[in-house]
C-alpha cells in the first residue's frame, strides 16, 4: 500500500516498504523526512529506530500510523493530518521505540516543501559538522555526508558550508547490517544520537515505558 497527497502533503505506505520506493513516489517540489538512501526494515524499521541522520525532531514528521501491540492487539494512533489527535498520542512515543510498543503495518508521513535539494560527501567525522545547518548529517567510515532541501538560495549556501562534493548515486547501507540495525560502538555508520552497528542491541526504556507497552 503506498498512496501520496500532494495537495495535503501527506504520504501513507505499508511499514515493509522500502525507503528508495517511496522517494521515487513523492512528486517534484516535496520531500520526505530522511536522506535519499536504503537501510534495513524499509519504512517501518526507521520509524522504529527513530529516523536516521535527521537534525530536527522526527517524531514530528510522523503523522499516524497502525501497529500491533505486544498483546496482538492493533492499535491506530494520530491520522493524516496535525491536528488528528484525540485521547493519548502513541505515535510519538512509538517512534523511536525499537519495537517495544509493537510492529508497524502502516505509517503516515509529513511531507515538506522544497525547490532544490543537494546531497554532498567529504571526509571527516560528525565533529566537523557539529555547526551545519544541513537537514540531514551522516557519517559512513570517515567519509560524512549532508543532505538539505529547500529555497534555492538556503540549499546552495548550507552546501557551500559544509563543502566536499556531489553525491548522485542512491546509497544502499543494507548490505552493512545482515543482523540487523542497532546502537553499538564501532559500526559503519553514525548519526547525531547513535553508532548504528550489525547485530546492535535495542537501547535500554524507562520503567514507565515499559508499563504503557506491557498495558496495550
Amino acid at each position: 500500500m503506498l498512496e501520496v497527497s500532494p495537495s495535503d502533503q501527506y504520504l501513507r505506505a505499508s511499514a515493509d516498504t522500502p525507503l528508495l520506493d517511496l522517494y521515487a513516489a513523492v512528486p517534484a517540489g516535496l520531500y520526505l523526512p530522511f536522506p535519499p538512501l536504503e537501510l534495513p526494515g524499509g519504512l517501518g524499521g526507521l520509524v522504529s529506530r527513530g529516523g536516521f541522520a535527521q537534525t530536527f525532531f522526527f517524531g514530528s514528521e510522523v503523522l499516524g500510523l497502525t501497529f500491533i501491540a505486544p498483546s496482538g492487539r492493533r492499535v491506530v494512533a494520530g491520522g493524516r493530518t496535525v491536528k488528528n489527535v484525540q485521547g493519548y498520542d502513541l505515535t510519538r512515543p512509538f517512534v523511536g521505540s525499537f519495537g517495544r510498543l509493537g510492529q508497524a503495518e502502516t505509517i503516515t508521513l509529513r511531507l515538506r516543501p522544497g525547490l532544490i535539494s543537494a546531497h554532498h560527501a567529504r571526509p571527516g567525522t560528525l565533529a566537523d559538522a557539529q555547526d551545519s545547518r544541513a537537514r540531514f548529517v551522516w557519517q559512513h567510515g570517515d567519509t560524512l555526508h549532508a543532505f538539505h532541501f529547500g529555497h534555492v538560495r538556503e540549499v546552495e549556501t548550507v552546501m557551500q558550508a559544509f563543502g566536499g562534493e556531489p553525491v548522485t548515486a542512491a546509497l544502499d547501507y543494507r548490505p552493512l547490517f545482515p543482523g540487523g540495525m542497532g546502537v553499538g560502538e564501532g559500526g559503519p555508520l553514525r548519526d547525531r544520537r547513535f553508532g548504528w552497528a550489525d547485530g546492535g542491541q535495542v537501547p535500554e526504556v524507562p520503567a514507565l515505558f515499559a508499563r504503557v507497552a506491557a498495558s496495550l
